[in-house]
């Protein structure tokens, strides 16, 4: 049976409160922890997550007293966080709460399925998770504080390797990528055309037109279109830059004009403000890329692939023309990585190059960004076995992380020592 470490005692109980459905009933108390009580319930639902997420037999021998101990160790936290007075704002109580509930009403669908699944209203789901929320990020805050400063000596990392360098297998192949990106843009042609749509959904807004209504009919966004548009309240940040301006500048009732960003023209309407969140609705009007457009993009690329090949400097032409701005400032680096974890977008264009050869343009499309672009190989490591001189960094890694879970261990053991808790499983 795999083990729970003490490290995955936060993210295993944090993950179950959103992912397990609020137990009906509350049956016998199974731990008592300082001032904190485990219920029956509250364990049956973390079995489950455990289950499901490890794909393990409920019936297991010893699963529900494991995850019974892991549930202590994690009111043996929150008591040491109150008892040293390690606090967390109400901003970031709120904050994280609804970055988890956003993450599992995109899961399910929409916020109707999630308040469905639950039997009760998202303001009500707050309120129910908000308490634990609070504790867990305690929690997560005195682990930061105690373990965020173990540093580990190049002695210990030594000692570490002549330790372990038997069992760690051989290090995979490895590859240094750079990468040059070009957004794919619509002819004028198109956005002319979407233009003129928004507008005429617009002017059919202002003449008394139902928002939900025209949004069900003509929205582009199959996420929200079925809601009538409906977005759910959101705060800062989870928007595209060009869509959170428009929609933090409206007022309660107020529609905007068709704002562009790069998934088309949109018409939000502000339905309500509460504090720093939002509750908006929009109408997509996406604009249609042509195969003109896709050969202009293409052209591009191969232009600057011949000139990298012909000797002009890589990274100075990915920080001129590359649009992909997380890395363009770097030379459109993408950093040394496994072969086995390049991005599955990236992985068909550049499995078979050797070092210093340049992929042709190649569709990329992730989360922001729609468009091409061409892939250098700066280097190919090899699969090998692990040593000191080629494998320094990710052996020093491995080591401070066995560190801080020996840390981790014993500090537990310390605090079931001087905070009272009982097991009644």
């Amino acid at each position: 049976m795999t083990r729970l470490t003490g490290m995955e005692v936060f993210l295993t109980v944090l993950s179950g409160l959103l992912l397990s459905a609020p137990a009906q009933t509350l049956d016998r108390i199974v731990a008592v922890v300082d001032r904190e009580i485990v219920l029956e319930s509250e364990l049956s639902a973390q079995v489950q997550f455990y289950v499901l997420n490890n794909r393990v037999a409920p019936e297991t021998p010893g699963l529900r007293e494991q995850v019974l101990d892991v549930m202590i160790n994690e009111k043996l936290l929150i008591a040491k966080a109150i008892e040293d007075s390690v606090t967390v704002s109400d901003d970031e109580v709120q904050e994280r709460l609804d970055a988890l509930i956003q993450q599992r009403v995109e899961q399910v669908g929409s916020e109707a399925r999630l308040e469905e699944l639950y039997g009760m209203p998202i303001t009500k789901i707050k309120r129910e998770f908000r308490d634990q929320m609070r504790k867990n990020l305690l929690s997560e805050r005195l682990q930061q504080q105690r373990f965020a400063v173990t540093r580990i000596a190049r002695r210990e990392v030594e000692e570490f390797f002549t330790l372990y360098k038997d069992s760690m297998g051989m290090v995979p192949e490895q590859v240094d990528l750079a990468h040059i990106a070009i957004k794919l843009k619509a002819g004028s042609d198109a956005a002319v055309a979407a233009r003129d749509k928004a507008r005429l959904i617009l002017d059919s807004l202002r003449s008394g037109a139902d928002f939900a209504e025209l949004a069900r009919r003509h929205s582009e966004d199959p996420g929200s279109a079925p809601q009538g548009g409906d977005l759910g309240f959101v705060r800062r940040g989870q928007f595209v830059k060009e869509f959170e301006t428009a929609v933090f500048s409206l007022s309660p009732g107020e529609v905007s004009e068709p704002i562009e960003t790069e998934f088309g023209l949109h018409i939000i309407e502000l339905i309500e403000r509460r504090g720093d969140a939002v509750h908006p609705r929009h109408i997509l009007i996406r604009i249609a890329r042509s195969e003109v457009d896709h050969e202009a993009v293409i052209a591009v690329l191969d232009s600057l692939r011949k000139r990298a090949l012909a000797g002009d400097d890589f990274a100075a032409l990915a920080r001129k023309f590359s649009e992909y701005k997380e890395t363009a400032l770097i030379g459109g680096s993408l950093g040394l990585t496994e072969l086995n974890n390049v991005d599955k977008s990236i992985l068909p264009a550049v499995q078979n190059l050797q070092t210093g050869e340049i992929s042709s343009a190649t569709r990329l499309t992730v989360p922001g960004f729609d468009g091409y672009h061409i892939v250098l190989m700066k280097s190919r490591v090899p699969e090998h076995l692990p040593s000191l001189e080629e494998d320094y960094d990710r052996i020093e890694t491995l080591a401070l992380n066995l560190k801080r879970t020996q840390e981790y261990t014993a500090w537990l053991q310390e605090l079931r020592s001087s905070i009272y808790w009982e097991s009644r499983l």
